[in-house]
């Protein structure tokens, strides 16, 4: 069933706009109710400015309506087990478990599974804040 999230994070990754650090990114995330929404890093100029790869996934996820993150792969053209970077991780935890499959992958497919709390286990939580 994931290797449908592999192929949706790279047919994001093929649309990425790098042309700064020539390093594509594509991630692609399943809601508990089935839906898949993909993205890629989108660089500018202005190099603090530029979006990742789950950045915009998170963005269609969030414009469908949102829901709960099942499942979450990322893939990069240049780099075998990528994973999220902090802010990432982070944005990724507001909308998933701490038991959230996260797979990685190289070029060719899943290397390694994780979930979210092992990558981030000691996220900020929204609860605290209400």
């Amino acid at each position: 069933m994931s290797h449908d999230l592999f192929e949706a994070a790279v047919a994001a990754m093929a649309r990425a706009h790098a042309p700064y650090s020539r390093f594509p990114v594509g991630a692609a995330l399943r809601t508990a109710d089935g839906r898949v929404f993909a993205g890629a890093n989108i660089e500018n100029a202005s190099y603090p400015e530029g979006w990742c790869a789950e950045t915009t996934a998170l963005s269609h996820f969030v414009m469908a309506g949102g829901g709960e993150i099942a499942e979450i792969v990322v893939v990069a053209e240049r780099m075998a087990r990528i994973t999220p970077c902090g802010g990432c991780r982070q944005r990724l935890a507001e909308f998933a478990r701490a038991d959230t499959k996260l797979h990685l992958c190289d070029d060719k497919g899943i290397v390694e599974t994780t979930t979210m709390g092992a990558l981030l286990p000691l996220g900020f939580r929204g609860d605290v804040l209400k």
